[in-house]
């Protein structure tokens, strides 16, 4: 992990605009010098639903608590002050104060909108610059594009499936481009994977 260099800005910057955030969505000329990709973070639809959800259901179960406690109903459905205390009362009680936390923590991640960044390539400056967002700090990386041998596409289907894109490096680990997550829709991923290695002047892996 390196801190963030210069970078030339070159007369062309590709962008892909995809809400999944799949690279190569842009065409990429022969006299690109840039290619940007950006990359989606937690601030997505699907994060902001299930957020919500928790957050109401937190809420539900801690109002039911509360009238049980009190003996007043604070919610429009049902009777809930007439559960009992000990145990019903509580337990509910425990759930909401569990489904709160649960929710803060997601507001939190969706707020920061973690793992959001980019994915550059400067032939300019022959860098590669990953950059994503931590919790605390902006993550970034450095890669010289010699350094770069393939693009490789990793397609694993099951109960977790996988579909990414990575940059098969010179002695490094594998380096995924593209969000965790929702896995991208395979052949937006054979494209991005494509129109990437083309840029790079590098083989296309994982295809067959």
């Amino acid at each position: 992990m390196a801190s963030q260099g210069p970078s030339s800005s070159g007369p062309s910057v590709p962008r892909s605009t995809s809400a999944e955030a799949s690279p190569g969505a842009a065409s990429v000329g022969p006299e690109a010098q840039v290619y940007e990709q950006p990359v989606l973070g937690s601030r997505r639809l699907s994060n902001l639903l299930v957020a919500a959800a928790v957050s109401l259901g937190g809420l539900g179960f801690l109002l039911t608590s509360a009238s049980s406690r009190l003996g007043r109903d604070f919610l429009p459905i049902g009777h809930p002050a007439e559960l009992v205390w000990v145990p019903q009362g509580l337990v509910m009680g425990l759930y909401g104060l569990a489904a709160v936390l649960l929710a803060t923590y997601l507001w939190i991640v969706i707020v920061i909108d973690v793992g959001a960044g980019t994915n550059r390539f400067d032939r300019g400056s022959g860098l590669a610059c990953i950059s994503r967002r931590a919790f605390r700090q902006r993550i970034d990386v450095e890669i010289p594009l010699r350094e770069i041998q393939a693009v490789k596409v990793e397609v694993r289907d099951g109960l977790s499936p996988v579909r990414r894109l990575a940059l098969r490096v010179q002695g490094r680990r594998d380096l995924p481009l593209t969000r965790v997550g929702e896995p991208m829709p395979l052949a937006d991923l054979e494209l991005a994977g494509a129109r990437l290695a083309r840029f790079l002047g590098v083989p296309l892996e994982g295809l067959g």
